[in-house]
């Protein structure tokens, strides 16, 4: 049996920076080095031990379901949670999709390539006696805006808008949760992810778990066509990260 936990695929946004792109096709969907982005996700997600995925997904969601179905293919099980009428914000798929997680489990965001060592993440997130576990990047603002203080075990401080110069770091995109953090937070609820993990930093509860490798991303052109030529390369050597990317 995998020691790594069930994976919730945050799928549900607009994508409105990729219009004309998204409109008619999920960001999920978008061909990148020649198949849906989404197909690369998931064999990633195998590849790293990932048994189980729940898509929270949205706009345009039911072509996501339609392309990937119980995740045969990929040697996965796929379920889905859906937002519903309205579209309820990466904390608030995440807390509609708890009944489908259970007692642990990991989040990716949908645009993401992350190449790393998930089952070492699930190991990090078990020693550290935190409800959640946020992954970040030394980035020195060199892809994105830093918006993270880490003090090599800890997450410090963390914001998206209001930044300091001691903020050397990026959420790199994946985190780890127990269901008890989104506590007190309606199921038809909409919020942020970035919201809730403000929260925990205010009370002490988010741990930090330093990767080496950047992270890739196809949430605008750019970063598309960048996800784009990095794929093609890493298909075309064979290429692993060593250890898989995280330190320790």
């Amino acid at each position: 049996m995998t020691d790594v936990p069930p994976l919730a695929l945050l799928a549900g946004g607009l994508a409105t920076r990729l219009r004309p792109l998204t409109e008619k096709v999920p960001k999920s969907l978008l061909e990148v080095a020649g198949e849906p982005f989404v197909a690369h996700q998931l064999r990633l997600f195998r590849a790293k031990g990932v048994g189980r995925v729940v898509i929270c997904a949205g706009y345009l969601g039911e072509m996501i379901r339609e392309f990937v179905g119980a995740g045969d293919r990929f040697q996965l099980s796929v379920e889905y949670s859906f937002d519903g009428d309205r579209l309820l914000g990466t904390g608030g798929a995440l807390r509609k999709a708890l009944p489908l997680l259970g007692r642990e489990f990991m989040v990716v965001y949908g645009d993401s390539w992350l190449d790393t060592n998930y089952g070492a993440l699930a190991a990090a997130f078990r020693s550290a006696g935190k409800p959640a576990m946020m992954t970040v990047f030394r980035n020195d603002g060199a892809w994105d805006a830093s918006n993270v203080e880490f003090d090599g075990t800890r997450i410090l401080a963390y914001d998206k808008r209001v930044r300091t110069p001691r903020m050397r770091h990026i959420d790199w995109g994946l985190g780890m949760f127990r269901p008890e953090v989104f506590a007190g937070r309606a199921a038809e609820q909409e919020f942020d992810l970035a919201n809730l993990y403000m929260s925990l930093v205010k009370r002490g509860e988010l741990a930090g778990l330093e990767v080496r490798e950047r992270f890739y991303e196809i949430g605008s052109a750019a970063g598309m066509a960048e996800t784009e030529r990095h794929l093609r390369q890493s298909y075309a050597s064979n290429l692993q990260p060593p250890n898989g990317g995280i330190e320790g």
